[in-house]
């Protein structure tokens, strides 16, 4: 029963890792990126040793154990922050995540690729597209089930040139707004000068 637990923790990190972190990371998109295999104290390619791990990181990391010394060097450190990132987190949080990773291994291999896909493109986003797409998030959430269920019944309903339609408007305003505000910028500064 322990190996199992164990098995499902280090699992439940790995979706952590994958699926959650743009959802559960608090770290403000202002700060300085970090390489996959690079961590502020260790530079890139430097692996970690099993034994310098704490007890609590190895108990977390059991289920690795045995190939922990052939795992890439950014794959330890990405572990290693997933482990970090966990303990951090509330019980009710916790109990989110592991909700949501009983949901993941429902998933059928494709629907999972599929995720996985989605979220490499949402982090080779810019920081300030990721950090806008956050908020609507956020905003969407906090609007009654209601609401919620209207929009997304809507958008179901909506074929797929509807849907590019709506994507593709929306990508012009930004666009649009972006421009007006460089004018406004330039506008600005010009008169500054004189």
């Amino acid at each position: 029963m322990h190996s199992k637990k164990l098995k499902y923790n280090g699992w439940l990190i790995m979706y952590l890792l994958l699926v959650c972190s743009p959802l559960l990371s608090q770290a403000s998109d202002t700060e300085s990126p970090v390489n996959p295999g690079q961590t502020a104290g260790n530079s890139i390619g430097k692996g970690v040793a099993w034994r310098s791990l704490s007890v609590e990181e190895q108990t977390l990391l059991a289920p690795f154990a045995k190939n922990w010394e052939s795992l890439p060097p950014g794959r330890q450190q990405r572990l290693r922050k997933g482990i970090k990132r966990w303990t951090q987190l509330t019980p009710e949080q916790r109990e989110r995540v592991k909700k949501r990773f009983a949901r993941w291994q429902q998933l059928p291999p494709e629907k999972r690729q599929q995720v996985r896909n989605r979220f490499q493109h949402f982090m080779s986003l810019p920081p300030a597209e990721r950090k806008r797409l956050r908020a609507r998030f956020r905003d969407f959430r906090n609007l009654p089930p209601a609401r919620r269920e209207a929009l997304r019944e809507r958008w179901r309903q909506m074929s797929p040139a509807q849907r590019r339609a709506i994507v593709e408007r929306r990508q012009m305003r930004r666009q649009i707004n972006r421009q007006h505000r460089r004018e406004m910028r330039r506008d600005i500064h010009r008169q500054r000068r004189h």
